[in-house]
């Protein structure tokens, strides 16, 4: 009984780590083709936010009967409830991903990125996917101080996002009202997107070392 149970609490940890995967996937692919204004690549997002969305229900599945059947304790209570938590975060991230190339979707022909911010948002793209690389690691091993690298890493995506606002609210600002709207939300689903990030990687420590981390002072 043990042994089916500890191969269960490997699955939906590995189902979580790729759910982790497909999100990174979603972002790297929603701002290539946000940036290069490719119609294609943002409905390709669009159709695989569906398999992160069913991804999640069967770890809710998963955790909800390894709840009634296995009674689980400890550690292993931890596990599995996180793992409903983290699946909730990690399906967002895919959303923010998808509401990146639903904005595409809405504005081509046009580009959504003016030139004089296109580093930036190539940047934004980077960090986020990037973190949901890191949180595949953290999900298959969990160890603490993961949370504090993530959230260190999340404070670059502040910046940037502070840095967005700053440009598109400036008396200077060129391009008009509805591009900047349109940019403020799209630096905000990053910022969320990482925002998700941290928050899962906070829980997957939590699961590790039976404490809720802190950063340091």
């Amino acid at each position: 009984m043990r042994e089916t149970f500890h191969s269960e609490l490997a699955e939906l940890r590995a189902l979580l780590a790729r759910m982790c995967e497909q999100a990174a996937t979603a972002m790297r692919l929603a701002t290539g083709a946000m940036l290069s204004a490719d119609l294609d690549a943002a409905k390709g997002v669009l159709a695989a936010d569906a398999a992160i969305d069913e991804m999640r229900d069967q770890c809710e599945e998963m955790a909800q009967q390894m709840l009634a059947l296995q009674a689980p304790v400890a550690g292993d209570l931890r596990l599995v409830l996180s793992a409903i938590y983290c699946a909730e975060r990690v399906e967002r991230m895919g959303d923010l991903a998808e509401h990146i190339a639903n904005t595409t979707c809405r504005v081509h022909p046009d580009q959504v990125v003016p030139t004089e911010l296109r580093d930036t948002f190539d940047r934004l793209g980077a960090i986020t996917s990037d973190m949901s690389a890191r949180l595949v690691e953290h999900v298959a091993a969990p160890r603490a101080g993961a949370f504090a690298e993530l959230d260190a890493i999340d404070q670059e995506v502040d910046d940037l996002h502070a840095d967005v606002l700053h440009k598109i609210t400036a008396k200077d600002w060129p391009h008009g009202v509805p591009m900047a709207t349109t940019l403020a939300l799209v630096a905000r689903f990053y910022e969320r997107y990482a925002d998700q990030a941290v928050s899962a990687a906070k829980r997957v420590e939590f699961v590790c070392t039976g404490e809720t981390p802190t950063l340091p002072a």
